[in-house]
């Protein structure tokens, strides 16, 4: 099996030979750009499963970096490394496609598993495609479609959709969401769960999937067919 490609951005030498460092002695194959064009260049000749990405870059912020790279349809994880640690700043990474956001200073275990975790969520397997109401998901590769649009989602927006089809026309708790998306390396607020909603639901509508996203307040959220009263 191959090693999972990592893409290191940071303009900063001090910090990103500490990271290359660490993840190549976990056996990832590892690339290092110290410039968001750079890192843009990279994604379209070379696959990557994970970007660890920094903000502060010469050339540009990095979440245009992060924006950019999803219209590219960059379909792998990205985590944000930033001294921006405030919730808001979280809010706004997530809501350009960022899958996880890391504030520094950070310890490199930390780091470590949370590529790990992402690595688990972005990985192919033998999920076989799932059907319903016309909406198509796709586990192994990753996609959605909605007869023969593809409903363009981040990684995170994926698992969202994935665990509320699995479990449709059920009540998916907050709780659930948060552990089976974000998982135990997750220490952000819950209000990005309701940006990855929000987000969801507008890709949706704008391809006029009958299936919806319904909140229970209090509980959590639920998909269901259009037949269903809200």
């Amino acid at each position: 099996m191959s090693a999972a490609r990592v893409l290191v951005v940071e303009d900063e030498e001090d910090i990103a030979f500490p990271l290359v460092r660490t993840l190549e002695r976990e056996g990832y194959d590892v690339t290092w750009v110290d410039s968001g064009e750079k890192a843009l260049e990279e994604l379209r000749t070379n696959a990557a499963e994970v970007v660890i990405l920094d903000l502060g870059l010469p050339d540009m912020d990095g979440l245009e970096v992060c924006r950019k790279a999803r219209e590219l349809a960059f379909e792998g994880a990205i985590m944000i490394v930033t001294a921006r640690a405030g919730e808001l700043d979280r809010v706004v990474g997530l809501d350009y496609g960022a899958d996880d956001y890391l504030a520094k200073p950070f310890g490199l275990a930390e780091l470590q598993a949370r590529v790990r975790a992402l690595l688990r969520r972005t990985s192919t397997g033998p999920t076989p495609v799932v059907v319903v109401d016309g909406l198509r998901m796709d586990a192994g590769a990753r996609r959605v479609f909605y007869r023969e649009a593809e409903v363009p989602l981040t990684g995170k927006e994926f698992d969202v959709l994935e665990v509320l089809l699995t479990n449709r026309d059920k009540v998916v708790s907050r709780d659930k969401l948060m552990a089976d998306v974000w998982d135990e390396n997750w220490y952000g607020s819950t209000k990005t769960l309701d940006v990855t909603i929000g987000r969801l639901r507008q890709k949706l509508e704008q391809v006029k999937v009958p299936e919806r996203v319904v909140a229970v307040r209090g509980v959590g959220f639920r998909l269901e067919g259009s037949g269903h009263d809200v």
